[in-house]
């Protein structure tokens, strides 16, 4: 077999590859197509894009998975997260017109399940918060938009049509429609409707700040009582 029959074949198998791709991925593809006004065509996503590539190796993953194929399927993902830096648990639950956008340090735990129309963007953790076993990672709705560096964490449920912001540390259910920001996690806005962060004592607790005020207490204590003892 001459080099032009090699390099013949070669390029028959690469489109034949990518047209298989452009097929069985044709919601993830429209989804980065859409979501990424960086990119400049179809074909760009599919060789280009590591958050692609994360997910058709979690679909091959999931598949052995499912048929308890348990040690090939965690040996793939591995091998995706070596090719990508996005690790995807073979047990988890992914919708359609899922989409990674950039992905290096992605992590999505074994119990996770998302549904359709979702973005995460690098650094994000749909994590566990222990060593608890069952259902113990993080449900996601539709059409939601997690932030880069976002943790969300636990057996929790992140409502529909909802806005994780960078950064933020999400450890309890958030409703639908909503924007959560900061650590520890909470609404920042509602249904359109901007959250009053003084009022709402609800959705509202943070530790640090009551360790804060604790610390401050316990401070003016001290204090008073040297001042009860000098004079």
């Amino acid at each position: 077999m001459g080099f032009l029959s090699i390099l013949t074949f070669l390029v028959f198998v690469f489109f034949s590859v990518v047209l298989v791709v452009a097929v069985l991925f044709s919601e993830e593809i429209k989804s980065a197509k859409e979501k990424d006004p960086s990119s400049k065509g179809y074909l760009e996503i599919i060789i280009l894009y590591p958050g692609l590539h994360a997910i058709i190796f979690y679909r091959m993953a999931h598949a052995l998975w499912k048929v308890r194929l348990t040690f090939l399927a965690r040996a793939l993902s591995q091998f995706a997260r070596f090719l990508t830096g996005i690790e995807i648990h073979p047990g988890a639950k992914i919708g359609k017109g899922f989409f990674i956008d950039h992905g290096m340090g992605v992590v999505i735990g074994e119990t996770s399940i998302i549904g359709d129309n979702v973005t995460l963007f690098q650094g994000v953790t749909l994590g566990g918060t222990g060593k608890e076993t069952g259902k113990r990672h993080p449900t996601l709705g539709n059409n939601i938009v997690v932030g880069t560096g976002a943790k969300i964490l636990g057996n929790i449920k992140i409502g529909s049509n909802s806005y994780v912001g960078a950064n933020a540390v999400v450890i309890r259910d958030v409703p639908e429609h909503a924007t959560i920001v900061g650590v520890p996690g909470h609404i920042a806005k509602h249904e359109g409707k901007r959250v009053d962060l003084l009022m709402d004592h609800v959705h509202i607790s943070d530790p640090v700040m009551q360790h804060m005020r604790d610390l401050l207490s316990r401070v003016k204590a001290l204090e008073d009582r040297d001042k009860q003892s000098i004079g």
